[in-house]
């Protein structure tokens, strides 16, 4: 349990901030991270790391001479938003090209592509390495869906080595790869590990037992057996790993015994050693392991393990030395490698907002009052949506819904009071969604905002073909940057329905109140029938069986919203009649 916090919505952001000021030796923050406060020379190409809040070290401790060059900081278990990745990237860069790196998970995945295309809209190469280190979360013929656990540090101390040694961008992305290619973890955990603010931990483990399988964002084991030794623990980790070992692959490894956050060092030692001959039995030789708290999962007790099959390349960058806040390997110079200049990057020019026609203004107001009614909604059932989340995933769906959606209500509250129409304020407010949301949802949810604001325009009023446009292309973005279909058990699930529901009803000429009634019913009873889906898409995925009997979260809270902006129409009408 977190027991130091404020308003657990801020944790993040306030640790971060207390992080830079006792490291800004090393770092400065930037919007959306951390960079270098040397950076590296001109020309260079820079690795960035990223991810969600709750797994420091990685990914800001790791940020340094020798190691990255900077890191975007998402809110606890949560993706950084495509702005933020974007803004880290401008910041960090010194000319030779962007690569980024983080974890195999599908928020993580959409909003880095989303950076890489805004900062190679302004000339800089940006490109994505993607970690899928864990064994247990997919098998050999879906490799592609496997997380990125622990092996994360692999991949990410094998990028930034060769990045420092000058290599072109091309390069450092092949050997990047090659470490991604021959690199193997599987962990375990003894407990689970809470949110801050929350009395209870995302997943419980029954006293005598240990979940196999875990994931570093508070998902539960893939299964449950009995709580072993720690030699019987340290073979099956040995024997899961080496069962996957690349092939023609040496016999010299790197290996990381990784804590998760609550597991002691002694602990790990002791693991340690039961581990070493099993390594030795099987002709290994081990270079320069690590043993401790490299990627860790808030307070979670378990371990992992990590072996990456070295070639000659990979040993050498593997070796090289360190100096960042949370990681020092031997001794760099950092006098001779990096530039004095630590200023920011003048930040790109913000749109002003555009003045809509007195009749679009007025339907501005309408959309404020409309999200306004969806946080209030949304609020009132978020931990109902963060169990549903916990099931199967990390939690903290209701806590992104709600801060995307708090965001969302600001920025479009600005816009309409600065005279914008309707089209802007939705567009803006999905703007905002998915800058400080992040995750999966966030970058979903934003995107598809944004596309329906471009639907409604800023002169003319809102009507039923209106409505009904914007309604599609929320549905069309959706559907195109998720890549979900009907049955995959995702939000995908809900708004097919309501946009069927909808089109049916406005064609034969309802009332638009009456319309939207109609759909959000629709979705309402689309959304609880996903409990007898498997999903097939994102975190869920691994953990399938234990998601069947429980709604999709997802689907659940555009249901809760779509209801929420009916209800409000139907009382506006109700009003309009008195």
């Amino acid at each position: 349990m977190t027991h130091i916090y404020n308003d657990p919505a801020d944790f993040a952001e306030e640790a971060l901030r207390g992080f830079v000021t006792l490291h800004e030796g090393y770092v400065r923050q930037v919007p959306g991270g951390v960079v270098r406060r040397r950076p590296g020379r001109n020309g260079k190409t820079v690795v960035i790391f990223g991810g969600g809040s709750g797994h420091y070290p990685a990914f800001a401790g790791l940020v340094g001479p020798g190691f990255g060059d900077g890191s975007v900081v998402g809110n606890i278990f949560t993706s950084p938003s495509a702005q933020h990745a974007y803004s880290v990237g401008r910041q960090a860069n010194r000319g030779g090209g962007v690569i980024f790196s983080f974890g195999n998970y599908a928020g993580d995945v959409m909003n880095f592509g989303i950076a890489c295309e805004q900062l190679a809209a302004e000339g800089i190469d940006a490109r994505n390495v993607i970690v899928t280190d864990d064994v247990l979360s997919a098998s050999v013929e879906e490799i592609h869906k496997r997380r990125g656990i622990a092996g994360d540090f692999v991949v990410f101390k094998v990028l930034a080595a060769a990045a420092e040694t000058g290599a072109d961008i091309n390069e450092v992305e092949r050997l990047g790869r090659l470490a991604n290619d021959r690199t193997r973890s599987a962990g375990i955990a003894f407990s689970g590990c809470s949110f801050p603010g929350s009395p209870d931990p995302l997943f419980t483990v029954e006293p005598g037992h240990m979940a196999v399988g875990l994931g570093i964002h508070g998902e539960p084991g893939l299964e449950t057996v009995r709580l072993q030794t720690a030699e019987e623990i340290g073979k099956m980790l040995v024997i899961t790993v080496l069962a996957e070992r690349p092939a023609a692959s040496s016999d010299r490894v790197g290996v990381i015994l990784n804590g998760l956050g609550s597991t002691k060092y002694e602990e790990l030692f002791l693991l340690w050693g039961e581990i070493v001959p099993r390594l030795a039995e099987a002709g290994l030789q081990v270079v320069e392991p690590e043993v401790g708290e490299l990627v860790t999962s808030l307070d979670m007790a378990g371990v992992s393990l990590s072996l990456v099959w070295l070639d000659e390349e990979l040993e050498a960058l593997w070796s090289t030395p360190v100096d960042t806040p949370a990681f020092r390997k031997g001794f760099i110079n950092t006098a001779s490698t990096d530039s004095e200049d630590d200023e920011p990057v003048e930040d790109a020019v913000v749109d002003q907002i555009i003045q809509g026609t007195p009749i679009s203004q007025r339907a501005a107001a309408d959309v404020v009052a409309l999200i306004g009614a969806s946080l209030g909604t949304v609020s009132e059932n978020e931990e109902t949506l963060a169990q549903l989340d916990a099931v199967a995933g990390d939690g903290d769906h209701g806590r992104g819904m709600v801060r995307g959606l708090d965001a969302a209500l600001t920025a479009a509250t600005y816009a309409a009071e600065q005279g914008a129409g309707a089209g802007t304020t939705l567009t803006r407010a999905g703007e905002a969604w998915a800058e400080h949301a992040g995750g999966t949802s966030g970058v979903l949810w934003g995107s598809a905002l944004s596309a329906a604001g471009q639907m409604l325009g800023d002169e003319t009023a809102i009507d039923a073909p209106t409505i009904l446009k914007a309604t599609e292309a929320f549905a069309v973005t959706l559907t195109r940057l998720g890549k979900a279909t009907v049955g995959d058990k995702t939000m995908v699930d809900a708004v097919t329905p309501f946009v069927v529901e909808l089109r049916t009803a406005l064609n034969s000429s309802q009332p638009v109140s009456d319309a939207l009634n109609v759909a959000a019913l629709a979705a309402s009873s689309a959304a609880k029938a996903t409990a007898d889906l498997l999903p097939k898409l994102g975190r869920a995925r691994p953990h399938a069986q234990k998601s069947l009997g429980s709604p999709d979260p997802g689907a659940i809270s555009f249901a809760l919203i779509v209801s929420a902006l009916a209800d409000s129409v139907i009382s506006g009408r109700k009003a309009q009649a008195k």
